[in-house]
């Protein structure tokens, strides 16, 4: 086997190993939020199924109210797809929801 045998394997490898996460990178992680109950939603997180806790509240100073809707991007550069959901409500209510598909649903509602 020659040098220049192993360094081309050596590269094809690499290039297998990283296929699968640059087309994670390329999948579409944007998701409208759709507020159909009859409070608002006041705090928003969610978090990759590799964190323990939850992230930043999304909204911020924001909220989506009853009725309304909000687009998120959930492209946290981390490459999951699998995400858990938790809803803050104005009446105190939290919706906690898992596993949700971030690449593969383009609306997620609440009802």
């Amino acid at each position: 086997m020659t040098l220049r045998t192993i360094l081309f394997g050596t590269g094809l490898a690499a290039v297998l190993v990283a296929a699968p996460l640059a087309l994670a990178d390329n999948l579409d992680r944007n998701i409208r939020i759709k507020n159909r109950t009859s409070y608002t939603i006041v705090e928003f997180y969610a978090s990759n199924k590799s964190r323990t806790t939850w992230e930043e509240d999304i909204l911020g100073q924001d909220v989506i109210g009853a009725g309304s809707y909000m687009n998120i991007n959930f492209d946290d550069g981390s490459g999951y797809c699998k995400f858990d959901f938790k809803a803050v409500f104005d009446d105190g209510d939290v919706l906690v929801d898992k596993n949700i598909n971030v690449c593969e649903v383009s609306t997620y509602t609440y009802r």
